[in-house]
């Protein structure tokens, strides 16, 4: 058992349903974690604005992060032993932000690989880069060091969005005194996921995607047309199965690990068809989606259960950042700044009997 004072923090932003990528590459690891470790899950609605600040996407906001707590909840997270806030609802985020932004240059969040990526899925150009995002990474570091957290699972894509964390937290501790713990990137066990398309990765803006609470019919049906071996124009000519999406999956998904040997097998020798085999692999899949759709169905019907657990969520972790700030302020002596104001202003208001 793992130190339970250990802390992680985690999270996503509210822009639509979650997805296989995301299970397999951070949220099946939460709910693992979630007993041996004091686990907060952010609801990363600033994050949102960063590609997505029209008025219509932030009126979507409620509705989405319901649909993101949900998710959570039908996976197996338990908001008894899980914090689930709303990342806008806590002020401090936004003046540790600041603070943070004081302490990494300009250049060094250029050279965050991901941030292009980001901008090039949003259709920007690098000189239409809002300064926000640009800056993504830092307010990801204020995340992470407001509640003070040890652990952060994440995906691959994010894994230099935690060495930046690693570095502001470094420099704060040496400029004004250890503050902060230098936090750990965990990757999940698969780090990236393959689209169904063949595409190097599911993401929702591509189209790519199986989601959590897609429908058994759905699934078949994207199982059916997913990517696979474009050279195998028959089932008797022998195929590839490195790199195959299906069989990606089948290594992700289908428990019975004899039964994906043998296809292989067979698939590398073409002694099998594609219809098998991904009909084996959408049983596999929703056998693994089939307990959330139940659980979502449940979790649905408690009108009010998701705001209260992010209401619930929010008010704890907003006392993890206040008293995260109060440290901040003392070690930087900012607290003195405006302890001896107040004192001097309090010693006129008397000598003048005000």
């Amino acid at each position: 058992m793992a130190d339970k004072q250990k802390r992680i923090l985690t999270g996503d932003r509210p822009t639509g349903q979650l997805h296989l990528g995301h299970y397999v590459g951070s949220l099946k690891k939460r709910v693992e974690l979630q007993n041996e470790y004091d686990t907060n899950l952010i609801i990363a609605d600033l994050h949102m604005l960063t590609t997505k600040p029209t008025h219509d996407d932030i009126a979507a906001i409620a509705t989405n992060a319901r649909s993101l707590v949900t998710a959570y909840l039908a996976a197996g997270i338990d908001p008894e032993n899980v914090n689930i806030y709303l990342q806008s609802a806590i002020p401090e985020v936004c003046e540790l932000n600041l603070i943070f932004e004081m302490l990494v240059t300009v250049n060094r969040l250029q050279r965050v690989p991901s941030l292009k990526d980001m901008a090039k899925a949003a259709n920007m150009s690098d000189e239409e880069m809002p300064f926000g995002l640009l800056g993504y990474p830092v307010l990801q570091a204020a995340d992470i060091l407001g509640p003070r957290a040890n652990l952060v699972p994440v995906g691959k894509d994010n894994e230099s969005h935690i060495e930046v964390t690693r570095e502001i937290a470094r420099r704060f501790n040496n400029l004004y005194g250890e503050v902060f713990p230098i936090p750990d990137a965990m990757i999940g066990e698969v780090p990236t996921l393959v689209g169904i398309d063949g595409q190097a990765k599911m993401s929702k803006s591509l189209g790519n995607c199986i989601y959590l609470n897609d429908d058994e019919n759905t699934v078949n049906k994207k199982v059916r047309k997913m990517y696979t071996d474009p050279n195998r124009v028959s089932a008797d000519v022998p195929g590839q199965v490195e790199g195959n999406p299906v069989f990606i999956y089948h290594d992700a998904f289908n428990p019975d690990k004899a039964q994906v040997e043998d296809f292989k097998t067979r698939y590398r020798e073409g002694r099998i068809g594609d219809v098998e085999v991904k009909e084996a692999l959408a049983g596999a899949v929703n056998n693994v989606l089939e307990p959330m759709r139940k659980r979502a169905v449940e979790i649905e019907a408690d009108t009010g259960y998701v705001d209260q657990v992010i209401m619930d969520g929010t008010m704890k972790v907003r006392e993890m950042f206040v008293e995260t700030m109060r440290e901040v302020k003392k070690a930087m002596g900012l607290r003195s700044v405006m302890n001896s104001i107040s004192r001097k202003a309090e010693t006129r208001r008397k000598k003048l009997g005000l």
